[in-house]
């Protein structure tokens, strides 16, 4: 579970406390906005931003109106509403690089926090194209840093479940709360998972902007 989504189902949040296993939470909070503890392990995944921001214009945009709504309802006070942006990557995108990760959260400063701490034993850093590049030798990585030991037997099958074309055939299991809150439902949220759709359409002054 996201257990810092604000519209996070309470039954969820609630069940974390009768679980009797090792517990895997997920979020998106930089190292400030969290309890860093000796007794957890960090797994942090980081992405290219423009290739992060192409990703969530997609599956932003298309968001129904109620998961807007979702947002917006009861939220506190001196944060603006949660808005749909521009249907154009590209303005999507300027907007997203100039006001630091809008409409969500600041992106450069998340990605400095965790960066700024990768060298503690109980923490890791992994790229998005390590994953695409080499998935069974991240998943080994992965493994033997929370001390888990693979079934040699199993690991085909490990692998092919982390595949994106596993997650595509199977979007309605893997997105949140089935894709109920997308447009054209899971299918929309597991969409591409591919790179450099901004080779094309950033211009040279500003893959310059981005890179400084």
């Amino acid at each position: 579970p996201w257990v810092d989504l604000r519209i996070l189902p309470p039954e969820l949040r609630l069940a974390l406390d009768h679980q009797t296993h090792r517990r895997f939470l997920k979020t998106h909070l930089p190292v400030d906005a969290l309890v860093m503890s000796p007794k957890a392990k960090y797994i942090y995944l980081a992405r290219d931003g423009r290739d992060a921001a192409w990703s969530f214009h997609n599956y932003h945009y298309n968001a129904t109106d109620e998961y807007f709504s979702s947002y917006n309802e009861g939220r506190p006070a001196h944060l603006p509403p949660l808005e749909r942006g521009s249907a154009d990557p590209h303005d999507f995108y300027r907007k997203w690089f100039d006001r630091d990760g809008y409409p969500i959260w600041p992106f450069w400063h998340h990605i400095r926090s965790w960066w700024a701490i990768r060298n503690l034993p109980n923490v890791m850093l992994i790229h998005f194209n390590d994953l695409k590049d080499d998935l069974e030798g991240a998943i080994m990585r992965i493994a033997a840093f929370l001390d888990i030991p693979i079934d040699r037997a199993s690991f085909p099958r490990i692998v092919e479940h982390c595949t994106f074309d596993y997650m595509k055939a199977h979007a309605a299991e893997v997105a949140p709360r089935g894709g109920e809150f997308w447009k054209g439902g899971a299918a929309t949220f597991i969409n591409k998972g591919s790179n450099g759709r901004w080779r094309d359409v950033l211009s040279d002054a500003e893959i310059s902007e981005y890179e400084a």
